[in-house]
């Protein structure tokens, strides 16, 4: 579909800005609210290998930062010669953050995807549904 096309396409784009000098493995993530605004982000790297911030984490900052708190869809290219890669448990929680029922498309650059949802990255999730406030 064109929505998903246009995502992949500005996923590629900003993988292209990522800033990653250590791993040389750039990621790019390409994110869609629920209003229909894009909202991108790319790993950005750190000599301290621990501050290193995902693609995907960036995306969802950015878009805390503008103001949106629901999503559609995220879509995230990296480059894994034979398998999809899937995003790390930090970056599976932080989406979990925000929702367990919206589409996660794992991307290569040649547009080739896999099509997921948070719900299944991350089963038995510890949510905002999970915790009980006062």
């Amino acid at each position: 579909d064109s929505e998903v096309e246009h995502l992949l396409e500005e996923s590629l784009l900003v993988r292209g800005k990522a800033y990653c000098p250590y791993s040389k493995f750039p990621v790019g993530a390409a994110l869609l609210t629920e209003d229909g605004s894009l909202v991108l982000g790319c790993n950005v790297e750190n000599a301290s290998y621990g501050l290193t911030l995902c693609a995907e984490r960036v995306a969802i900052c950015n878009a805390v930062s503008q103001g949106h708190r629901k999503f559609k869809a995220i879509v995230i290219t990296a480059e894994m010669e034979d398998k999809f890669l899937g995003p790390c448990g930090a970056c599976r929680q932080t989406l979990a953050e925000f929702g367990l029922n919206w589409e996660v498309y794992l991307s290569k650059p040649n547009k080739k995807y896999f099509k997921t949802t948070v719900s299944k990255l991350i089963p038995d999730s510890f949510s905002p549904d999970t915790v009980k406030f006062l």
